[in-house]
């Protein structure tokens, strides 16, 4: 008889490992209710309909996708088969999928329980999602995320409020940390300021795995995402931000001067290190696109 194994990139969690994540969860639990933060939960799957399209063309591959119960050949014709088109036999093969995050499961409970909600609306959600990205050390196919989101309200010290919550969190494991700021708005002027102001999910996608492959591996990504060699060059300085947040801000306000939605970005961003360092704050925190 083979011996029992279960899915590559999954783990069980014995009864000590149980135990100290129960700690953790409850202690973020616990922390998050003192801000007012209340809990959901989403369903394992969503629509295809409700997930396909929000992660970009490399996260839409990553999505595990559920069979249609009963036969699900049903819609499928011979030509489907024959000629192999993998987009299209996935969606009459599948009307469902798992999460890949909770980001926009939440966005899709929001719209359909609108009319019961009391904004601004504050939540937060602790749930497993699934990827199936290629598992290796630390990197699994299934694992927890921790989501806290405020919507309704576009006040900035919402964005204070949740930096301080999460370093009240790491303050009660005493794990000193450094939560890294950035801002959407900088994004869309960064893209903006090089004239491919459509590829902003390309350009962020890229520029977020520098740590684990290089700059020049990220420039040849960007490359193979149709940038021009002008647009990556402009990017090099933003890339590459170095310094003290004072400086990083400089830097972003110079490139981005002609970019209003960018300065907009840079604005906000300056005002939550101001408020942040008049706040008791034990974790450091940095600027990083």
């Amino acid at each position: 008889m083979a011996k029992p194994c279960i899915p590559k990139g999954t783990r069980d969690f014995s009864v000590e490992e149980m135990a100290k994540r129960n700690y953790i969860f409850n202690t973020i639990k616990h922390v998050f209710g003192l801000y007012g933060f209340r809990q959901i939960e989403t369903p394992a799957m969503e629509t295809l309909q409700t997930l396909m399209g929000k992660y970009g063309e490399e996260g839409d591959k990553l999505l595990f996708k559920v069979l249609n119960s009963g036969d699900f050949l049903s819609d499928v014709t011979e030509t489907d088969l024959e000629e192999r088109n993998l987009n299209r036999l996935s969606c009459r093969l599948c009307e469902k999928g798992l999460r890949y995050d909770l980001t926009v499961p939440f966005a899709r409970f929001v719209v359909m329980h609108r009319n019961e909600l009391t904004f601004p609306f504050k939540r937060y959600q602790i749930q497993p999602v699934w990827r199936a990205d290629r598992p290796q050390k630390g990197r699994y196919r299934e694992f927890y995320q921790c989501d806290a989101d405020v919507v309704g309200s576009d006040s900035l010290l919402n964005e204070v409020e949740l930096i301080q919550m999460i370093d009240e969190v790491f303050a009660r494991f005493g794990i000193r940390v450094a939560i890294k700021l950035n801002n959407r708005k900088i994004l869309s002027g960064i893209a903006e300021w090089i004239g491919a102001p459509d590829k902003i999910v390309d350009i962020t996608v890229a520029i977020d795995k520098l740590d684990k492959i290089g700059l020049d591996k990220v420039n040849d990504e960007l490359r193979e995402k149709g940038l021009s060699e002008d647009a990556i060059a402009r990017l090099q300085p933003v890339i590459l931000l170095q310094g003290s947040n004072e400086e990083k801000l400089q830097v972003l306000r110079r490139e981005l001067s002609a970019s209003e939605v960018g300065l907009k970005g840079i604005d906000e961003l300056e005002y939550i290190l101001r408020k942040l360092s008049a706040s008791s704050l034990r974790a450091s925190f940095e600027i990083d696109l």
